[in-house]
């Protein structure tokens, strides 16, 4: 029978047959077969474990007779089976496995004991050194139990060598250090792992494995001592090939990688490591997943490197053709393994010192394998299979009919014979490499020199030019079914412009022009079926889902946080945001008009692209895809399994997308991708929580499938916005999603989730957007509602009139004013330019924007005063006028409200004021929250000043999102922030640190996020007026007396403190969390003082 293959296996099947075996013949039989599963799997240590324990019971079984062995046998076997031999293989064994950090005490446990037990009896002062030897290497090497080994070396040293105890066991502890901090490095893995191993979830353990191996591997380029790292790692790979891992290909290629870069510093640097044979590897990982083409065309590779025959070579690609799984997925590892056979082939060939027949063996070989692969390919596909779109093997020959046999004609038919394949014949890509050989084969012919040369008919000279070249370009234009025209046709304009005479340029441009006319038509079609395709997915799609759009007002209208309409109350702004606001509201109009004039499309200028490399970075895929358009954005994602990534491109226009989608089935280094049109996976998604966060949103569709990204629009120019773009992995999924739509969530919030649709919009309502609202400037600071309504009730029905006031009620000299007309509002505008009391009236009709830059979070301001207002819905309760509240207490003075309020900096544009105040109100309670995304960040006003200083520890540093930590300052410092920049593509070059995107696309912001906080302010003594001078920093001789001028007044009820008395950073930091203590003594002064605002950073 086969060998078996995994650790598992081997086990079961020597097992069995040590059941069997009766007599010596037998029982050497299963030795062998334990010497070839620990060929096939070194680093496994229940194998190690089993074949030690099983040749120490026949060492044991053969020097009595109580075994039942025949006499003959017993002397037979303790020739085979003695004790040095066994004690040199549980040495052998422990060597092979002592790097698994994990368990190898298990192994070498049971090891000690047997030496012990063999000690007990002679006591011998070898046996003692030899002992103290083996602890000595044991515990200089990481392991997870190593403070029991090193109790097993004190027990051991007290019982046989006392009179060293001391001396031997401290030069052991000493030397041991570097062992320990190894495995404290690597400790919390393991601690994750025994997690994840307790629960049984092996996806789990699958992914912190990937997770520690990710993180093993580079430590050789770190750490002090790099051998010791490396065997570390190999350890490490070696539990994951003998166990979860044993049969993935992906784990067996990393390992093939790293153990192939060990090699090379090995020669290099001449590292002192014991590394296994490559070819070995590479036997052992073909054996474990025999489909993997990548392994099998490494392991060809590895033997052509190391000097192997040509026949040794063969045997490989036999054993890889004989197995019944190298077509498990397709194609793909028959054409990488044929790939590898055909390039060492050509290479031989090659060769100056191969053998005269190695041409003919190549020739020979390479024709067999073009026949083997269409053979297969029409097995497994039958007719559907068109070949290899990379022409790989093709290629190979073409090269070796080119430059080993010269034979250019026979090499120009193969061109010829693939040209009249659908599958190479319609790709720009074989075109280009047709042309580019063609133009090899012309340069590569010597222009012809005589010494005398012969005079011209005509008088001129005829010029040498690239024909074939050139008709080549013609064949590819010609063919209406090509997927990317335009890139030839820019080749051959080039190339006529390069090498060919006028006439044939002035043809190549006559035949260009048409053919882009057509292309043209071509695309214009390809496009409207993509459209229809894509509008009928929707169209169905919304069947399934009925429209209730009077239920989904009703429920906006009752949702908290939803959008309100213009209450008759105006609402609580200070006088200085009201005077910007003249300012900046034609500006923010302008900008707002921007961004809708700039807003994409994605959802029909996005690719899907699958099977990508695991390790493919942003800028890779970058470069690979940057001839086929260009990139707006791109987000890449490992899919579950680790194997590969998948990503998610927006180009700038759907031609773009045509172009990228040639990339269908085509290769990215060793991987064969897919892409697919991006329409369909992305749903418009509105009315949740407002407090909901990408993690909420993944979890609501968790059920429907995976979600592969979650966008949150800018609220830089409208701070109302609620809603996001969730794409998903794949349309099933997507479709499910819109299931939800109407979902009823925590019991008032009916969810809005449809197919995204940027050209379909929902109608705006409301006055405004109905023309029926008129804007009323200059309005008498005296005049009240019933007198507007009066002069504008002239000319058509007032529905409301609401006057513009400050919070103690002072008219700013704007009205807005409904009408329940369209026509009315436009008969109102006669009043422009008109005297109404003491003004002349400024009237025009309401224009609608979405710029609306601040978003204020009321708590209850009345809450801080003296008499708190009753419990209301959230609002504050506004003043009758300045200094009073309504229901009679103290209202604030503007220095209080200094002093209690805080900036939180840093903040994503694409967060809101709901989840800014749910992660603050944690630390108090809120009177008002104003979200400033301009400048990044929100003012919080608290309900007293002690809580600001405690708030300000607790949020600086605190992560709001992934990678975004918080800062916290005055306001000041917050007015100088500037809002976010967003660059939709990857920097390199000098500016790449500073300009590198956040996860939500931002630049900018993550070089702020990297520098320390800017410093507090310090105030520095100045010189009295006429006195002498003083330099910087000086600082006056304290007086004793207690006059109250030398000191600093009482801050947060702490009591009075010297000015010229020192404060540490832990003096500050127990005042903050002291402030609470404090807080009546404070209030009773009725202020605190400047200083105090220093430290609270307002």
């Amino acid at each position: 029978m086969a060998n078996p293959v995994g650790e598992d296996s081997w086990l079961a099947y020597v097992e069995e047959e040590s059941r069997h075996a009766t007599d010596l013949e037998a029982r050497v039989k299963v030795v062998e077969l334990f010497k070839k599963a620990i060929s096939s799997e070194p680093g496994s240590l229940k194998i190690w474990l089993a074949y030690c324990e099983y040749f120490w019971s026949l060492f044991t079984d053969c020097q009595t007779s109580e075994a039942g062995w025949p006499e003959e046998e017993q002397q037979l076997g303790r020739d085979l089976f003695s004790f040095d031999a066994a004690l040199s293989l549980w040495s052998e064994g422990y060597e092979a496995i002592k790097y698994r950090i994990n368990n190898s005490h298990e192994f070498w446990n049971r090891w000690v004991s047997i030496e012990l037990e063999q000690l007990a009896r002679t006591r011998t002062p070898v046996g003692v050194k030899r002992i103290s030897h083996l602890f000595r290497d044991r515990l200089q090497v990481p392991h997870s139990t190593w403070d029991n080994t090193s109790q097993m070396f004190s027990s051991f040293l007290s019982t046989y060598n006392n009179a060293a105890y001391e001396s031997e066991f401290k030069e052991v502890t000493a030397s041991a250090q570097k062992a320990k901090a190894a495995y404290e490095a690597r400790e919390p893995y393991e601690l994750k792992l025994n997690r994840a191993i307790k629960s049984g979830d092996q996806e789990v353990q699958k992914t912190i494995m990937k997770e520690y191996l990710d993180w093993e591997t580079v430590q050789v380029k770190k750490a002090r001592n790099p051998a010791l790292a490396a065997a570390l790692c190999l350890g490490l790979f070696s539990r994951a090939l003998s166990g979860i891992f044993a049969f993935d290909d992906g784990v067996w290629s990393d390992a093939a990688i790293y153990l192939a870069e060990l090699h090379h510093q090995a020669r290099i640097v001449q590292l002192p490591l014991n590394l296994p044979n490559m070819l070995d590897f590479f036997q052992r990982g073909t054996a474990h997943c025999p489909w993997s083409g990548p392994l099998w065309s490494r392991y060809i590779l590895t033997a052509e490197e190391a000097g192997w025959s040509f026949h040794n070579v063969e045997s490989i690609k036999h054993a890889a053709t004989n197995t019944k799984a190298l077509d498990k997925h397709g194609m793909t590892g028959v054409l990488d393994m044929y790939t590898a056979w055909c390039g060492f082939l050509k290479r031989t060939a090659m060769d100056p010192n191969a053998p005269e027949d190695a041409a003919d063996v190549a020739e020979v070989g390479l024709l067999a394998a073009l026949e083997d692969v269409e053979l297969w390919g029409k097995r497994l596909y039958k007719d559907a299979y068109r070949g290899d779109p990379n022409f790989r093997l093709q290629r190979i020959l073409i090269q070796y009919l080119t430059e080993v046999q010269g034979e250019i004609d026979e090499a120009r038919s193969h061109w010829d014979r693939m040209a009249s394949q659908s599958l190479l014949g319609d790709s720009y890509d074989f075109w280009l490499n047709y042309y580019l050989w063609e133009m090899m084969i012309y340069a590569s012919k010597p222009k012809p020199r005589s010494p005398t040369p012969a005079t011209p008919v005509g008088g001129t000279k005829i010029k040498r030019v690239p024909g074939l070249a050139t008709t080549v370009l013609q064949r590819a234009i010609a063919r209406t079914t090509l997927d990317w025209p335009e890139r030839v046709m820019d080749v051959y304009i080039q190339h006529c412009n390069d090498y060919e005479l006028p006439e044939t340029l002035h043809r190549a441009l006559d035949t260009v022009y048409q053919a882009r006319r057509e292309v043209a038509k071509r695309r214009e079609r390809e496009n409207a079926e993509a459209a229809a395709a894509y509008a009928t997915r929707v169209e169905q799609a919304q069947q399934h889902v009925a429209p209730d759009s009077t239920a989904d007002d009703a429920a906006s209208l009752g949702s908290p946080g939803s959008k309100r309409k213009r209450e008759e109350t105006p609402g609580d702004v200070s006088q200085g945001v009201n005077k910007r606001v003249k300012n900046i509201v034609a500006d923010g109009a302008n900008d707002a008009t921007d961004e809708q004039k700039l807003k994409r499309d994605r959802e029909n200028t996005s690719i899907m692209v699958t099977n990508l490399p695991a390790d493919a970075t942003q800028t890779a895929i970058r470069k690979y895809f940057r001839e086929y358009g260009h990139i707006n954005n791109l987000d890449v994602r490992k899919e579950a399994g680790g194997e590969s990534s998948s990503a998610l491109i927006e180009f700038r226009s759907t031609e773009d997308v045509q172009s990228a989608l040639l990339r269908d089935n085509k290769y990215f280094g060793q991987s064969q991708i897919r892409a697919k049109p991006g329409t369909g996976l992305t749903l418009f998604v509105s009315n949740y929580p407002p407090t909901a966060d990408e993690a909420y949103i993944r979890d609501l569709f968790k059920t429907c499938g995976e979600v592969f990204n979650v966008r949150f629009p800018s609220l830089k120019f409208n701070t109302h916005r609620r809603f996001c773009y969730v794409s998903f992995r794949d349309q099933d999924s997507a479709y499910k999603a819109t299931l939800l739509d109407g979902k009823l969530i925590e019991g008032k919030y009916k969810l809005q989730s449809k197919y995204s649709d940027p050209t379909h919009k929902k109608d705006r309502e409301g006055a405004v957007a109905e023309g029926r609202e008129v804007r009323v400037k200059n309005v008498d600071s005296s005049a009240k509602e019933v007198d507007l309504r009066g002069v504008f009730g002239k000319y058509g029905k007032v529905a409301s009139v609401r006057i513009v006031t400050n919070t103690g009620g002072k008219n700013f000299g704007i009205a807005y004013i409904v009408f329940e007309t369209k026509d009315q509002a436009e008969n109102a505008l006669q009043l422009d330019k008109t005297k109404f009391k003491s003004q002349i009236l400024q009237v025009d009709l309401s224009k609608e924007t979405n710029f609306k830059p601040f978003a204020t979070n009321r708590g209850d301001r009345a809450s801080a005063s003296l008499s708190p207002a009753p419990p209301g819905d959230g609002d504050g309760i506004m003043a009758d006028g300045p200094g009073e509240s309504r229901n009679g207490g103290q209202k604030p003075t503007s220095k209080e409200i200094q002093e209690r309020t805080i900036a939180i900096m840093n903040v994503p544009d694409t967060v809101n004021d709901a989840r800014v105040r749910a992660v603050a109100e944690k630390h108090g309670n809120i009177v008002k929250l104003v979200l400033r995304p301009d400048h990044r960040g929100a003012i919080v006003e608290f309900s007293d000043a002690a809580t600001v200083g405690r708030a300000a520890l607790a949020l600086e540093g605190y992560e709001i999102v992934p990678g975004r930590k918080l800062r916290t300052g005055s306001v000041k410092d917050l007015l100088q922030e500037k809002s976010e920049k967003r660059e939709d593509k990857i920097v390199t070059g000098k500016g790449k640190g500073a300009t590198a995107s956040d996860s939500n696309g931002n630049t900018g912001a993550s070089k702020r996020t990297s520098l320390m906080p800017p410093p507090q302010y310090i105030r520095r003594p100045v010189p009295a007026r006429g006195g002498p001078k003083r330099g910087l920093g000086f600082i006056a001789p304290q007086n004793n007396d207690d006059n109250e001028n030398t000191r600093a007044p009482n801050i947060n009820g702490i009591g009075h403190m010297t000015m010229g008395k020192p404060k540490s950073n832990a003096d500050f930091k127990a005042m903050f969390l002291d402030s609470g203590n404090g807080a009546s003594d404070s209030s009773k002064g009725g202020h605190t003082s400047a200083s105090s605002n220093q430290l609270n950073g307002t």
